[in-house]
This record gives C-alpha cells, structure tokens and sequence, in this order.
C-alpha cells in the first residue's frame, strides 16, 4: 500500500532488467506511488530482460537508448517530455558494465579498451543523462536524480576491479553536476552507496557471493535488499528530502560505518 508519495510526478528510469534489478523494482514502488515513467535500456539489454513484462504491469511506453550515445539521450528526454505530458521530476540512473570483469581481466592486466567502454557506460553515461537533461531544461524545479554506486568507490574490494573507479568517478559527477543542477534549477543529484545486492549484473562480479555473506555478517541492520533500496530512492523522489543534494548516502544496514562485528571475530 503506498501513500501517493510521488502523485502527480514524472520521470525516467534507466536499467531496468528483470524483476531482481533495483530498477525493476525501483519502478514497481514509484507506480505504487502514484507516479508515471517511461522506461528506458540499451536495446541489447531489453533483448536480455523482461523489460516489457514491467511495461505492461506500470503502463509505461519503453524508449530504447544507448546511454553512451548524447544523440540517443537528447532522443529520449524529448519523447519522455512529449509521453508524460510535461517536464521531468525525477530519474533514476542505475547502469553498470565491466568488459573487464565480464572477460575475466584482473585489475593489474586491464585492456584498456575494455576499461574505457566500462567507464563510458558505467560513469561517464551519468554526466550525458544530466547534461542532456540540463541542456533541454526538461527538468522540474526541485526534482530528483539519482544513481546507485557501491562502497568500493571509498575502499578496496580486490574483485570488484574497474567497476570501483568508475564508481568513484560517478559520485564525482554527481557532486560537481549536483552543484550547477541545484544553483540554477534546483534539482537534486545525489547517489546512494547501496548494499551488495543479488541482481543480474552484481552477480558478475567474482567471488559475489562471498561478498554479500561477508557484508550480512558485518552490519549490525542486515543487507539492504533491492527492495529496501528501492524504498529508500522513493524518499529522495518525493518532496520531503528538498534539500538532500550533492550526497553519497549509505544504504548498507550500518556497514560502512562498521569496523568489526562480533559475527566476524567468531567466525575467525
């Protein structure tokens, strides 16, 4: 049961896959809420996915786009305006890619021609969302964006390789547009630095499932499900948090702020 949170708002979601991503489920909950969107992933991803499944449930239109590509996104932005009837309050960034970790590269033996095609949809992808977003002024005053990141971005996590300095790198972005979307649209950027999640893509990543044990035992609240993240992005959607920008919010059940749970001394 929702409590119209986000009645009457517009937006954008970007990488919705299946019904385990934090975009599916981040979609399902701004329906709930009262708010419309129109769906948007690379076409080779809405190959992959169920994207149409949740189109049907939400009663979104879908509009393919390669989130590299400025002309593919100036596309978007424009038909999202003209579908929804009006400008944009909110959208959700929730893109990651590493050919590197996809074909087995260790961070110390990179090709680098992996490396850059992994930034430019992982990282570089937000700064051209919010670029063309600003350039259209297709934004509401006082709207939301947000991507999602991982702790990696602040601490080492040997397997996560170059996925950790694209992330560093997007939470960058997010500060240094957040700064010029909110002086002169009073937009909000901000990320949110959420638990290791079981999705399709975080699956990817070597070693995952040790990953997602390891953080359980760490935080004193648990793992932040997709769901709970989902939850979490409704409030920083929705009109009580007009003044939350520029931030990269932990939503990990108290581990980033853990140095040692009992559970980890026992288990050593």
């Amino acid at each position: 049961m929702g409590y119209n949170l986000l009645k009457g708002k517009r937006g954008i979601i970007f990488g919705a896959l299946d019904e385990n991503s934090i975009a599916w489920k981040t979609a399902q909950t701004v329906h709930d809420e009262g708010g419309t969107f129109v769906l948007t992933n690379a076409p080779i991803a809405m190959r992959m996915g169920q994207i149409d499944e949740l189109a049907k449930k939400t009663g979104s239109e879908i509009i393919p786009a390669d989130a590299t590509s400025v002309e593919d996104l100036d596309n978007l932005v424009a038909k999202s305006v003209e579908i929804l009837g009006g400008k944009i309050d909110f959208v959700l960034h929730s893109i990651g890619m590493s050919v590197n970790v996809r074909k087995g590269r260790a961070y110390t033996d990179e090709k680098y021609d992996f490396t850059q095609k992994g930034w430019d949809v992982s990282a570089l992808s937000f700064h051209k969302v919010m670029q063309s977003l600003y350039k259209a002024d297709a934004m509401n005053e006082w709207g939301s964006i947000v991507a999602l990141t991982y702790m990696a971005a602040q601490r080492t996590f040997p397997d996560y390789n170059d996925m950790a300095d694209n992330k560093a790198y997007l939470e960058s972005v997010a500060r240094s547009f957040g700064y010029f979307f909110g002086k002169e649209k009073k937009v909000r950027v901000n990320t949110i630095s959420q638990s290791p999640t079981a999705t399709t893509a975080g699956q990817g990543v070597k070693g995952f499932d040790g990953f997602i044990s390891y953080a359980e035992k760490m935080s004193p609240l648990g793992n932040a499900s997709a769901q709970d993240c989902a939850d979490y992005t409704i409030t920083l959607f929705s009109d009580l948090t007009r003044k939350v920008t520029m931030q990269n919010l932990f939503h990990d059940g108290g581990f980033s702020n853990t140095g040692v749970s009992q559970e980890v001394i026992e288990k050593f």
